[in-house]
This record gives structure tokens, sequence and C-alpha cells, in this order.
């Protein structure tokens, strides 16, 4: 046991730096809430009686009732503030809960309740049989204080054996304060050994080494369970000498208790400890003994787009030279207005000529710098900050909500991200989860209800904002959600309320002997001074106040459950670093064809992304699966609406707000970065539908044009470019950054004027074919070229690359590839008129509205989706009709001076034709499994 002896032999003092305050509340407003519990620690131990006093809540006022206006806020202990603008918790382990709503269960028949509790005794029973074949009880026959609690409703729980119930104090009791689904005591003679040499030692022990850097916490009684760190889901306890697991799901306490011991089994018998923890050492790092990293920028990506532009304007200058020959033939100089065709010309092309010196370099360029360090990228992950010379910073997991299932879709990434807050709070930090739910006031009463217990139950931190009401009706409230897509504001809104709370708490003057509990009762009369002054607008709960940096996640997110060290630690390091952007992959939850395609074509844009940037191109910022430093945010980004006075972080006028955050951080000077070290563990949900993932692309082209132009209508007072552009162009970003972003914009022109050029083409060279001047392009010519190159190049490279990278093998990464090319030959097809309609959207200033991506799979049968169809798609299928009626008249009705039977004219309108037409159906897995 020589690990955990050297562990627990004395150590030199740990270090603290500076260290802000965070509280955190429970369950709010409509619906009260019952049982109380609070936590009393700092850093990674826990602050003596001597320190904090008796309990800031014992069991008497756990069960006790208060009715403290619409939100009975809870409390959570911390220490006084350092003077830092944004507190956030020296602890975060638990939201304690101290609330006025009685404990309440949604209305069931006498059957469900039976069964209800005929489930529960079962469950219980199994787990209490298991737990004695296990042998994971004490040699006393009677095993008082040991076995099995298990949570069967709100506030009611059951337990093996039943005297556990009878025992004042004892484990049954805590489980219930702790409010945790199922624990398990383990009572085994490693246990004990480990225990008794725990209490031999002079000096405190707060936790011991469990695996590799990760600890597990040590309580001296088991009074203290309720204020423990409950994601590190175990605890040893001195008195009475036992080790307590607990777990969110019954079915998985087992396999916890279970890993637990082989954990410490492993370390306890693992050969070559000296070099063990030497090579530890190695990859944990001390802020103030280490220098920065030097990271440099590869030039990889500078020569391509140099080349790019050079093969540009070249192509470009071939139709310069025709309108040269031209013009000394005939002399006629009105030929040069053809000229002024080239800057829409050029930024609708760019991303083609990028896309043919990229897939060279791709098959035959450098690709090293995948796996390595830059400035804008990182390959491998930094070294770990060390618990023992630092603090590690507090992370808050902001997640926006709207209305996903809570069961389908809510639940698994909340346990997702409890994986994460256990492997950080083991390893010494802390961290909360922040919800802005923007569902809450809008579901039903009972569907409320369950987030909430839900939220109570898992120390989740929310805040949700009224419904959209812009027009009031009498005896009604007004409130604006803004934005056309009310993410931000969503955003903004939560983000509000915390400072808020924050702005109260700084208020306070704390005197020298200032504790934890003091701390706890001022935070939860600043929250339900916030919840008062928003007469009932504002609901909140738990812990809402913020860390030194939030992980930004969607609602459908998988996280790795070692992530956060990592990323704190490159953040830690790197003080000019904003935005930590983490490569994803994709969660599939249905065998919908659609999605699979989806899948690959995301998984095909994050490795595009990986080698771009890894060679020295900017780092995108996609809104999710990211962290952020929020006191560079508060710095750089924060400004004041002017409409309803508040400070807002997120825009909430244009439809890409975290491009406009991206901007705007770079302006100011930040980097933001790419990491692909944690080779896409991070997990996010893709369109399960061809509705939504058309929405999406409509998003993006309305989000770039809003970006570039002003609506039309204000040209002649503000000027065509919108501010966001011309400070895009004037900032510190690289110039041949810019170019590949500004290729990547056009793109969505290019398709959005696709099929108002094949329709002119259509014209032009069936009426005057030979009369054109040799400048112009036929679309037939360019669509072979587009074939060339991105179909075929395209593909091979991709393949190549990918198993260049040792990401997938040469032949089943081609083989992949082309299986969905027909996939996406009809979809980027056939969106030609939607990104048009949502670019003149913004033009003309005309509403357009997006809902939520649907997270949850849709049975549809045939016949209802028929009717969906042609709602969503009539002005598709009326454009298919009406040119399919033109081309069959064309060719046979008119006149024949007028008809057009030219293969080149009409094969490129006949291909707009089929892929708009074909988009909703064949790309509609709904229809074409022919159900009913």
């Amino acid at each position: 046991m020589k690990a955990i002896k050297n562990y627990i032999s004395p150590e030199k003092p740990q270090k603290q730096k500076g260290k802000k305050t965070k509280t955190s509340v429970p369950s709010s407003a409509p619906v009260a809430s019952g049982a109380a519990s609070s936590e009393a620690y700092t850093g990674i131990g826990r602050i003596s009686e001597e320190q904090s006093g008796p309990d800031p809540i014992n069991t008497d006022a756990a069960n006790a009732s208060s009715s403290a206006g619409p939100l009975s806020a809870g409390r959570h202990v911390s220490l006084p503030p350092s003077g830092v603008a944004t507190p956030h918790s020296a602890t975060g382990f638990a939201t304690p809960r101290n609330q006025s709503r009685p404990v309440t269960m949604s209305r069931m028949s006498s059957v469900s309740l039976s069964m209800a509790d005929v489930k529960a005794d079962i469950t219980v029973t199994h787990l209490y049989q298991n737990q004695l074949r296990m042998m994971y009880t004490g040699d006393n026959e009677d095993h008082t204080g040991e076995g099995i609690v298990l949570k069967k409703a709100r506030g009611q729980y059951v337990c093996q054996p039943p005297s556990l119930a009878g025992i004042p104090g004892g484990f049954y009791e805590q489980i219930m304060l702790m409010n945790v689904a199922c624990g398990m005591t383990v009572n085994t003679r490693w246990v004990h050994t480990l225990i008794s040499l725990i209490k031999s030692r002079y000096e405190v022990v707060d936790s011991i080494p469990v695996r590799e850097n990760m600890q597990l916490q040590v309580l001296s009684s088991i009074k203290d369970l309720p204020h423990c760190q409950k994601h590190h889901f175990g605890a040893f306890i001195l008195e009475p000498p036992m080790l307590v697991v607990w777990d969110d799901e019954a079915d998985n306490i087992l396999k916890r208790v279970h890993e637990i011991e082989e954990n410490i089994m492993n370390l306890v018998w693992k050969e070559n400890d000296e070099e063990e923890e030497s090579n530890d050492g190695d990859n944990e790092v001390d802020l103030e003994a280490a220098g920065p990293e030097k990271r440099e920028i590869p030039l990889t990506r500078a020569w391509v787009v140099s080349l790019a532009l050079c093969l540009a304007i070249t192509c470009m200058a071939l139709g310069w030279r025709h309108l040269a020959l031209e013009i000394m033939l005939d002399s006629n100089y009105k030929r040069l207005l053809l000229l002024l065709a080239f800057p829409p010309q050029m930024f609708i092309s760019m991303f083609f000529f990028l896309a043919i010196i990229g897939n060279i370099f791709q098959m035959v360029g450098p690709v090293s710098s995948v796996t390595e360090n830059s400035k804008f990228f990182s390959g491998k992950a930094p070294p770990r900050l060390n618990r023992f010379t630092s603090t590690l910073p507090h992370v808050t997991i902001q997640m926006p909500v709207y209305k996903e299932g809570l069961n389908a879709v809510i639940k698994p990434t909340i346990h997702s991200i409890k994986a994460a807050i256990s492997s950080y709070e083991m390893q010494g930090g802390t961290a909360n989860i922040f919800i802005n739910d923007d569902g809450m006031q809008l579901i039903s009463a009972e569907q409320a209800r369950a987030r909430q217990e839900f939220y109570e139950e898992h120390n989740i931190g929310w805040v949700a904002r009224p419904k959209h009401n812009p027009k009031p009706a009498d005896g009604e409230k007004g409130f604006v959600r803004k934005g056309k897509f009310k993410k931000a504001s969503n955003m903004n809104y939560a983000l509000w309320t915390s400072n808020c709370v924050e702005e109260k708490l700084q208020g306070i003057a704390r005197h020298d002997k200032w504790t934890q509990k003091d701390e706890d009762a001022a935070y939860s009369r600043a929250l339900e001074e916030v919840i008062a002054e928003s007469n009932g607008d504002t609901w909140a709960a738990g812990d809402i106040r913020m860390g030194d940096y939030i992980l930004i996640i969607d609602s459908d997110t998988r996280v790795p459950k070692d992530c956060l060290l990592d990323s704190v630690s490159e953040m830690e390091q790197s003080p000019e670093v904003a935005i930590i952007q983490h490569t994803s992959g994709v969660m599939v939850v249905s065998d919908s064809f659609f999605e699979y395609a989806v899948t690959w074509f995301t998984n095909m844009i994050y490795t595009a992304i990986t080698t771009s940037v890894s060679g020295g191109d900017i780092c995108p910022f996609v809104g999710h699966n990211a962290f952020l430093r929020w006191s560079a945010i508060q710095d750089a980004v924060s400004y004041v609406d002017e409409d309803d006075g508040h400070t807002k972080y997120w825009s909430e006028s244009h439809v890409s707000e975290d491009f406009d955050m991206a901007i705007r951080l770079q302006s100011a000077g930040y980097v933001l970065r790419f990491a692909a070290y944690s080779e896409r563990e991070f997990q996010e949900g893709v369109s399960l539908t061809v509705y939504d993932e058309l929405a999406r692309w409509e998003k993006y082209a309305y989000g770039c044009n809003e970006l570039l132009f002003h609506p039309i209508h204000q040209w002649w007072y503000k000027g065509p470019f919108a501010p966001m552009f011309m400070r895009f162009l004037f900032s510190n970003v690289y110039f041949y950054q810019k170019v590949g972003i500004m290729a990547y914009i056009g793109t969505y022109y290019a398709i959005g004027v696709a099929w108002i050029l094949s329709l002119m083409n259509y014209f032009l060279t069936g009426w005057f074919f030979g009369h054109l001047d040799k400048y112009y392009i036929d679309s037939f010519a360019i669509y072979l070229s587009i074939i060339v190159v991105f179909p075929a190049l395209g593909n091979v490279a991709l393949a190549v690359l990918r198993y260049r990278i040792g990401e997938q093998g040469l032949i089943y990464s081609l083989w992949e590839n082309l299986k969905w090319m027909p996939v996406f030959t009809i979809f980027l097809g056939g969106i030609s008129l939607h990104v048009c309609k949502a670019i003149m959207c913004h033009f003309f200033y005309i509403d357009i509205q997006w809902g939520a991506t649907s997270k949850e799979v849709e049975n549809v049968n045939f016949l209802e989706e028929v009717p969906r169809i042609l709602k969503h798609f009539f002005g598709t299928f009326l454009f298919c009709i009406a040119c399919t009626v033109l081309i069959i008249c064309a060719y046979h009705v008119f006149p024949y001076m007028w008809q057009i039977r030219t293969f080149a004219s009409i094969y490129p309108l006949c291909s707009v034709i089929v892929s708009h037409f074909c988009l909703p159906v064949l790309l509609n897995p709904a229809l074409m499994k022919f159900t009913f």
C-alpha cells in the first residue's frame, strides 16, 4: 500500500490562491419544496466544526418548512469573496434544499402506486441480496447500520434491512438528506484496513488516492454525508468505519462499488510506484514554475489560400484575355462592363478554388500538425494542473434547453455531465450545472414539476424566463423574447439573473468571523430579492453563480468523463485564450439512413476543420462543446441593451450569435483555439429529419447575410455593409484567414443563386447559342467542373487524408464517402431555393422564424407524412412543376425559332428540378419506409 501510505504521510501545506465565493439555491417559484441540506466545504477538504460552527442545517431544520415568497432559497455556504468581480464557489459540491414546497407527487391510480411500491421493494431486496452475496457487510451478524437505501419517490425511501430506518441519525436518514437515488454501505476487511491506516496518522486526511490523480473523500462521521462532495459518489467514513457509495441509478451502484474496489486494489498492487509517481508528476504543472508554452503559427493554410488566390485570378484573367481579344477585333468597349461581375464572381467561386488546392494538400501536403500544438490548435493535451500547488478553478456547465423531453434528452445529458464533474471533483476541482430553461414556463404544470424535481435531485441551478408575449391582452404581462433564434436571449436572461445575485452579494460587508453559514444566508436572501424584484417573471433555483470558466453545451450532448481538467489547465496556462472549441463526434439516436448521412457529413466537416486549423487557419466557434473564459466574456463582449438596460453578452440581433461572439473576442485581442485531443468524445446530436437539416442551412444562410449586409431598405442611410462585416475586415485576423472565412460564406450565396443562374442559362444558351460573349461560361461546363472537384477529387482526397492521419482505413473511408455521395448530391442540389429564400427574407426584411431542432425521434407513418411534405414544400413542388412544363413546352410546343433542344441547356435546369423534387421525397425516411 505504498502509494496510499505516501499520500497520507505529512504533506506540505496546500497553496491557496484567491478564491471566489459561490453559493447555491434550490428549486423555485410556482412549486414549493421539502427537505434540506447544505455544504460546508472549501478546496478539497471539509471545514471543521471549530471553523464553521455547528452544522448550518441540522435534522430539525431539514424537516422544517419555510415560505419565503415565490422562491424559498436554499443555502450553500462558501468563503467570503476576495474582490473578484464574479465570485465562484469554493465548493460546488451539492445544491442544498430548504424550501417551502411540501413533498408532492403527480396523481396516479392506486394500482400504479402499488406497482411503484412493489418495484421499489423488489429492487432494494435484490440489491441487498447481492450486497450479502458479495460480502460487502461487516463480520457482525446483525449488520447494524449497514444496508441499502433506495429512493422510491420524492421524499420517500425504502431500505434493507428495515431496521436501518429506526436508527436516529444513521445511514438511512443521511441518504434521505443527501436526496440521492440509491445508497449502499461497504464494510469489508480491506475497507477496515484502509480506515485503520488513516486513523493512525496524526494529520487530518481529507481524501485518499484511488486512481491516477483522482482522490476519494474521507469523512469523520456518517453525519457529514449531507455536506460531502456528492459528485464523488462515494466516501470513506471514519466513524463508524465503512465505505458509503451512492448513485443516480440503482442498477449501477454495484458496478460503482466494484469500480472503486478494483481501482484501489490496482493502486495497492501496482509495481514500480516510484516510476509511476515520477511519470504522473511529469504530466502536472506548477503555473508559477512553468513558463508559457511557445506556440507557432503553421503556414500550411497560408500556402493553400495563396495558391488558391493565384489559381482564381489566373482563371479570371483568362476571361479578361477574351475580352481584350474581342475589343481588338471590333473596338466595342462596352464589353468592359463585364468586369463589374468580377467581385461577386470571385466571392462565390473562391471556395471552389480553395477546394482544389486543399484537396491536393490533403493528399500530399504536411499533416503532422494535427498531433501538435500551435497558436490556434491543440493536438495534444496540456500538462495538468497540480492540485497541491494551486487551487483548481471552478467550472460552470451552461446548458440552454427548451421543450426537449426530460427522460429522452435532458436526463442522459445530465448523467454525462455529472460523470465529468465527478472526475473533476475527485481531481480537486469544483463545478456546477447551470440550465437556462426556456421551456419551463411554457410546458404543462406537471412537466414543469417533473423538471424542477429532477433539477433539485441532481443539484442543478436553473433560470426560466416568461413566455414570449409581445402584445399582451388585458390583465396579461407583456414580455419579448428577442431574436429570431431565441438561444442568445435565453442565455442573456439567465446570465443577467446570475449577475443580479452577484451584485447584491458584493454589496454585503463581511466581518472577520464571516462563516459559510453567513454566506449561505446572504445568498438565500440575495436570490429571494432578485426573484421578488422580478414580480414573478423570473423562476430560478439552485446554484446559478458563474465560475471562472464556462463549458457551454447543447441539451443533446455527451461529454467525455475526464474533460474538465485538461481544458481548464490549458486555459490557466494560456491567459490569452478566450475560447477552446472542442472537436465533436456524433451521437446517433435512431436507425434512420438520413441521420447516418448527416453523421457522415458532420464528421467530414470536423475532419476538414481539424486539418485546416492545425495548418494555421482561424478557429471556428460553433456555439457548443466549447470552454469560455468568463472574465474575457465580461471584458470584451458585454454591452448594455438600450431597450431594457440589462447587461448582455450574446448578440440578440444576429442568428449567428456564435460568429458574432468570436469576432468581438478576436477584435479585443483574444485567441480562439481548436482542441482535438478529446478525440471526438464530445458528442452532439444531428438533424433527425430533412426538415431540421434544411432549417439549419436556412439559418446559416440568413446569419451570413445579416453579418455582411443591412436589409436593402436601410442602404440609403446605413450603407449596404453591416457593422459586423466592417469590424471583421479591419480586425486583427490574418488576411489569409479572412479570405478563408469569406470563401466559406460565399458558398451559401453560390448555392442560393444556383437555381437562378441555371434558369437564366437555360434561356441564354438555348436562344442565343453561338452569340454569347466568350467571357460567359455556360452552366453545363461549370456543372462538370463541380463534379470533378467535389464528388470525385474531394472524396478521394478525404479518404487519403483520413488514412494519413490514422482516422480510418483507406478502402473503408473511400467506400463510406462514395456510399453517401448520392444523398448529398440530392441534398445540396435541392436546397438552392430554400437558401435563396432565407437570404431574400433578410434583404427585404421579411419575417422568418425557426423552431428548436428536434432532439427526439418521431414515429410518423406514410399517410401522416404526405400532408406534412405538401405543407412544407408546396412552393418547391410548384417550382418543379412549372419548370418541367416549361422544358416540355420549349422542346415541343414553342415556335421552332423559340424552341430549346440543346442538351447543354436543358441538363443543368433538369438537375435543379430533380434535386428539389427528390429532396423532400427520397431523403425522407418516414416516406421511404412506406408504413401505415
